[in-house]
């Protein structure tokens, strides 16, 4: 069988490129398949769409040569403050918080614009002559073949590659093709995604603010501005997005509190339904699964992002070494360890933030107590809270070569 490509990402939104830039940088051919069109990102300003990178994930930025064109556009996370309540009361005195100067790498993260982050990886794969970026078509079949895997595109050409990539979201095509099923569910949540300006500095702090409908996250962005995540259940959170902007910061003042003086809106709202969503396996013959398409997590911790760039770091390592030693990259040995690396610790993501959302979103007096007395516990043990703050910053766990600033 002859190859177009050694590996075939399908999925061109963040995890799909970094990938691509990783194996490239190991010496490999590698396909991008976006649906979507080239002029959808290269036209695109500033939408309301920020993520935090914790400090792992900034490593494998830098790794894959993205993280010097995007730095001076990135706020630095230097705390983070977690406590509970309720609108209009104010949070409770009893909270966590975690600041960078107990670790010694350095800011626990760093917040990035999606804008800025997705130009970044564009211009980088388009300008990378071992990738081959395939915009607006689709995969509408594939073929498991002895040595490799056919992909057939939406206009009826074929690209043949030795393993293909699902890069694709949560709706994962490539999953479905390769008979992956999957578990998950609602949790009757919505997040309302906006950004505000406020008068006064944020200082690099971000907040955690548990309220009984769902947390709110106040996350630092450059400038006197905030990027906000704010969940409510569902058909109220519907009610509120309807409201026009003067009447959504009206239910967003009580909740956002005067800490940072006044706030205003700047760049559309978002809004999209909450649920757990996991796939019963991140592999398959010729195939393998991350980010989103394997694993789809309740925002309240922000890490669906860096768990899909861990999953990234970890698959072009286990190819890279596979490559290395003469193997093929999309045998079932090779993905196996891939799966074997990635699936506990995705698992216990999945785990953990449902947990935390089923604790946290309620408003129970006998859970609101324990919840508090447990936060302030672990803010008053230095050993604890500094395990906390190392997870944030991704530091914990089994790290890729990448995410240890080393090269592939």
């Amino acid at each position: 069988m002859e190859f177009d490509h050694d590996i075939a990402i399908i999925g061109g939104g963040l995890n799909g490129p970094a990938l691509a830039l990783a194996l490239s940088r190991a010496g490999l051919r590698v396909a991008v398949i976006d649906a979507l069109p080239a002029q959808t990102f290269e036209d695109a300003e500033f939408d309301g769409r920020a993520y935090a990178l914790a400090l792992t994930s900034v490593r494998l930025m830098e790794g894959i040569g993205i993280w010097p064109k995007i730095a001076q556009q990135a706020q630095p996370m230097l705390e983070i403050k977690v406590t509970d309540g309720r609108a209009g009361t104010g949070p409770s005195p009893m909270f966590m918080h975690f600041d960078h100067a107990e670790i010694e790498e350095g800011p626990m993260g760093h917040m990035v614009e999606d804008h800025h982050l997705r130009r970044a990886l564009l211009d980088a794969v388009k300008a990378d002559p071992a990738i081959t970026l395939l915009n607006g078509t689709r995969v509408t079949d594939q073929t498991v073949e002895p040595t490799g895997i056919t992909l057939t595109l939406a206009d009826g050409e074929t690209l043949r590659a030795r393993l293909a990539v699902g890069a694709d979201g949560r709706g994962s095509g490539t999953a479905e093709r390769a008979g992956i099923k999957r578990i998950g569910w609602s949790y009757d949540q919505t997040a309302l995604v906006c950004v505000v300006n406020h008068e006064k500095p944020h200082h690099g702090v971000a907040h955690q603010f548990f309220m009984p409908p769902g947390p709110l996250a106040i996350l630092p962005l450059t400038g006197n501005r905030s990027l906000i995540v704010w969940s409510e259940r569902s058909a109220n959170a519907a009610a509120i997005n309807a409201l026009p902007n003067a009447g959504y910061l009206d239910v967003l003042r009580p909740r956002f509190g005067s800490f940072l003086g006044d706030i205003s809106l700047t760049g559309p709202r978002y809004c999209y339904p909450l649920g757990l969503s996991l796939a019963h396996s991140m592999v398959a013959p010729r195939v393998a699964l991350l980010g989103d398409a394997a694993h789809g997590v309740h925002p309240i911790a922000g890490q669906g992002l860096n768990a899909g760039l861990r999953d990234v770091a970890a698959l072009a390592e286990v190819i890279a070494d596979a490559v290395r030693r003469g193997e093929d990259p999309g045998s079932d040995a090779v993905l196996a360890r891939y799966q074997e690396w990635r699936r506990f610790d995705n698992a216990s993501l999945a785990l953990a933030t449902d947990s935390f959302n089923r604790l946290f979103s309620n408003d129970n007096a006998f859970i609101r107590l324990a919840r508090d007395i447990g936060m302030a516990a672990v803010n008053a043990l230095p050993g604890l809270r500094r395990g906390f703050i190392r997870e944030a910053a991704g530091l914990t766990g089994e790290l890729p070569r990448l995410m240890q600033g080393k090269p592939l």
